[in-house]
């Protein structure tokens, strides 16, 4: 049975049973592999994605569940988001793998609150498991991100010739 989803601004098709996992949806049938496979009981983070802007564990939320959201994934950041930006400019990453969960929580974030405090990332972020420990780090290039959204384009002054 086809289902159509709403992933990353596009209407795709699928053909998946409706209890099937979005997470092997999005990795299996529709090749999007930036969401990762962590622990299979929504408790790591690795595999979030955004439904309808709010972050959810995509290994426990079925099809059915998700049919009508406007599912985002790592891969619609593009490389350039400023979270992205700041998760290379602060080097965060060690291993890597829980990353992807990490920066679409924290776009979450960023889109709610664009500008946290501590305490709103540390409760944003709670459940976002980092083996490597890199909490420090991933508070920080929040930080940045967002202090980068919030500061204004600046020209450079033009002489007259």
């Amino acid at each position: 049975m086809a289902t159509t989803l709403d992933v990353n601004g596009k209407s795709v098709a699928v053909n998946a049973a409706p209890d099937t996992p979005l997470l092997w949806v999005l990795r299996d049938e529709l090749g999007l592999t930036g969401t990762k496979y962590g622990c299979g009981i929504a408790q790591c983070g690795a595999c979030t994605v955004l439904a309808d802007g709010q972050p959810i564990r995509s290994c426990s939320a079925t099809l059915e569940m998700v049919s009508a959201a406007k599912i985002t994934t790592i891969e619609s950041l593009g490389g350039q988001h400023p979270l992205q930006q700041a998760w290379v400019k602060l080097d965060v990453p060690q291993c890597g793998y829980c990353q992807s969960g990490q920066i679409m929580s924290a776009a979450a974030l960023l889109q709610a609150n664009p500008s946290p405090s501590d305490e709103d990332i540390d409760a944003a972020m709670d459940g976002n498991i980092c083996r490597c420990g890199t909490y420090q780090r991933i508070r920080a290039a929040i930080k940045e991100a967002a202090s980068a959204a919030t500061t204004p384009a600046t020209t450079a002054p033009t002489t007259a010739a």
